[in-house]
């Protein structure tokens, strides 16, 4: 008789923990502002159209979708004809907002991105969502490389927003460049950070969140986020932060990296959602580099490895993405 009902197991991951919004306790968000700032401009723009290669809810394309049913495209799971279908589109007239799993588009459909849509430079927007470390499905979900894949990749623009109120900013704006366009998505109830700021984004431009004088944080995306929650605990032990947030990794705002890096007598740490390997860390330092910039630097990134599945509270302190684990280092380095 099998008396397994009656014994204690194990606790076993639930899938909430493994997928949990990245909010801290208590942080405001916003519910799927990638789909509703779609389904919007869509109102506006009857050029607009989406498709999903079978992941709209989890992209959160569906609100899209049931805005504009006659405007979606269900591809089913086939990122390659995916992307070929919106090259195609793009050619007639349309602007295709393309949707998967990050993991998905750089590894699995790389080269009809490349050759069907990069190379004739046509006006894709590629937005993707479980960005870095951002599931706890391990490394089949976990796009820890795409920017250091798409990074090479001439003509496509790459944008990585910090929270929502950026991703319903970058929405239109994407849609209005003209060309081919990698977007990593936080989806679900997404933080809201910047509205704090009075920040407006702006393609190709890096912005001075906190100014302070012992170190400058260059962060995107999510980090940007754990930057300034990084500050303010810093600030706690007299140490004080400046932030930079560069949501454009490609082009890279140069000249306004360089004109902060220049400012004496800082730290200078990079902070990204991504491998220490070819992302916005080594764009920075070559920047500096090229440019004879030689501040103290450091890294904050997820390490060269294929990382655990898990709980992402978890996962963030273990690859050293949290908030506590930024202002850690931190000090650690001063």
């Amino acid at each position: 008789m099998n008396n397994a009902a009656n014994t204690p197991a194990k606790k076993r991951l639930t899938t909430s923990a493994m997928i949990a919004s990245i909010a801290s306790e208590g942080q405001a968000t916003k519910s799927a502002p990638f789909g509703h700032a779609l389904a919007e401009l869509a109102n506006q723009r009857q050029d607009i159209v989406g498709l999903s290669a079978d992941l709209s809810k989890y992209t959160d394309l569906h609100i899209f979708a049931k805005a504009h049913p006659e405007r979606f495209y269900q591809m089913g799971m086939a990122e390659q004809l995916l992307m070929s279908a919106a090259a195609g589109m793009a050619r007639e007239g349309f602007v295709p907002f393309a949707t998967t799993y990050a993991v998905f588009a750089s590894r699995r459909a790389y080269d009809f991105i490349c050759m069907a849509i990069a190379e004739e430079n046509l006006n894709v927007k590629i937005v993707c969502g479980l960005p870095g470390l951002t599931t706890g499905y391990g490394p089949s979900h976990q796009a820890t490389d795409d920017l250091a894949i798409f990074r090479a990749m001439p003509n496509l623009m790459i944008v990585d927003p910090c929270d929502a109120l950026e991703i319903e900013q970058a929405v239109p704006a994407i849609a209005a460049h003209q060309g081919p366009v990698y977007m990593r998505l936080l989806r679900g109830n997404v933080p809201l950070v910047l509205d704090e700021y009075g920040y407006t984004f702006e393609i190709g431009k890096a912005k001075t969140l906190r100014t302070g004088n012992d170190v400058l944080i260059i962060s995107t995306g999510l980090m940007t986020m754990r930057a300034l929650e990084a500050a303010k605990l810093l600030q706690a032990d007299g140490v004080d932060v400046a932030v930079l947030h560069v949501p454009t990794i490609k082009p890279l705002d140069e000249q306004t990296i360089l004109a902060e890096a220049r400012k004496p007598g800082r730290l200078v740490v990079t902070a990204e959602n991504h491998s220490i390997i070819g992302g916005l860390g080594e764009a920075v330092a070559t920047v500096l580099l090229r440019n004879g910039v030689t501040p103290t630097f450091r890294q904050i990134a997820l390490p060269d490895a294929f990382l655990d599945a898990g709980a992402l509270p978890t996962l963030h302190d273990r690859y050293g993405i949290s908030t506590n684990a930024v202002s850690a280092r931190i000090k650690a380095w001063l």
